[in-house]
């Protein structure tokens, strides 16, 4: 099985802690970036070109500033990418609160190394198949975009299945020209029917 991909952003200020964890997280062939506290780690993050493509595994309790503020501040960034939280105090409170607000996991200390490596490659899953979805929905706005007003209106009526002639006599224009801006719609959506533009206009 091929390794997942993308980058695993991990966060803990014991530096022993840090090393078990990215020696970890390397032998199952991930790409690990180590941090020692949250400033650093959100300055790589601000550093890094969009989209970001992996997953945070932040310790909650750490000086100065804590792997929950840390979240904080990637959720203010609009990212998306599932976080992991690791915690050695058992706060179930704290765990409810951020899952909550949208974090991936919650693993409390001590763990199994099996069961935190596989948890973090199934959350890298979940980000590329994220981002999968992203990049298709861009797509899909892009060809849309790229049809004339004329277009449109042909579009739409072809796939609401009207032959040729109807939307000819609808638009007021020749049979040929319907034909030759219905080709121009199949060429940019890359579609082949009328029911595949019904089914890219219902997706």
């Amino acid at each position: 099985m091929s390794k997942a991909a993308g980058i695993v952003y991990l966060l803990d200020d014991e530096a022993a802690v840090l090393d078990a964890l990215g020696f970890l997280l390397t032998s199952r062939g991930l790409d690990v970036r180590a941090f020692g506290n949250g400033p650093e780690l959100l300055a790589a993050v601000d550093a890094t070109p969009r989209p970001l493509a992996g997953v945070f595994l932040l310790d909650v309790r750490m000086e100065t500033m804590s792997g929950l503020r840390v979240f904080e501040e990637l959720s203010a960034r609009r990212l998306r990418n599932p976080v992991l939280f690791l915690s050695g105090h058992g706060d179930i409170p704290m765990a409810v609160e951020a899952l909550k607000n949208g974090a991936f996991d919650f693993l409390e200390k001590p763990y199994s190394d099996n069961a935190l490596a596989d948890r973090v490659e199934q959350a890298l899953a979940v980000d590329t198949a994220m981002h999968q979805t992203d990049a298709r929905s861009e797509e899909r706005t892009a060809r849309l975009a790229s049809l004339t007003e004329r277009e449109q209106e042909v579009m739409q009526r072809v796939a609401a299945g009207k032959l040729n002639k109807v939307i000819a006599d609808e638009l007021h224009v020749s049979i040929r020209t319907v034909e030759v801006h219905r080709a121009r719609v199949y060429a940019k959506l890359g579609v082949r029917s009328a029911a595949e533009v019904a089914t890219f206009l219902a997706a």
